[in-house]
């Protein structure tokens, strides 16, 4: 039995999942991008997982640098996940206007996240059109508690079901 793209595509875009912006980095080259497909897969480590389309920068910025910084984002403010659809300008201090910092790993971590964790990649494995990235969380931290995340039902905007040709 053959599967209709359209409702594959209709039935994968009712997962509900969150919406963050994925920060990487190698050397100097740093970036940051937004994702819906990001999971947490252990507690002890503590793994989070998030899938990288193979063909963007931040999936070559994640395999060479070794690690990704998650940052959530305050559900009142989702603009901010439409300038990150394509490659970052990076000024020094900004990402596309959004100011960042380093922490343990290196991986650009938004001032303005409500919420973010720092990983280390401890695994990877390519999945077809994309790569599952597993790192083990070596810094966190809250700087709003009392705002709930964004997650993709609070925009217009649509990821996963069936590849685009």
């Amino acid at each position: 039995m053959t599967v209709d793209d359209e409702i594959v595509n209709r039935v994968t875009w009712k997962i509900p999942n969150a919406l963050a912006l994925v920060g990487s980095s190698d050397g100097n080259e740093r970036n940051a991008m937004t994702t819906s497909w990001i999971t947490q897969l252990s507690m002890e480590p503590v793994l989070i997982g998030i899938g990288v389309d193979n063909t963007a920068v931040t999936h070559r910025l994640i395999t060479n640098g070794g690690s990704f910084t998650v940052n959530l984002w305050d559900s009142q403010d989702t603009k901010v996940f439409v300038k990150f659809s394509k490659p970052a300008v990076d000024d020094g201090t900004t990402l596309n206007g959004r100011p960042v910092r380093a922490f343990v790993t290196g991986a650009p971590v938004f001032d303005e996240a409500m919420a973010w964790m720092d990983c280390e990649v401890r695994h990877h494995l390519d999945l077809g059109t994309h790569t599952l990235f597993v790192g083990e969380v070596v810094g966190a931290a809250i700087n709003v508690d009392d705002a709930r995340p964004a997650s993709m039902s609070d925009t217009r905007m649509k990821y996963g079901g069936v590849k685009r040709h």
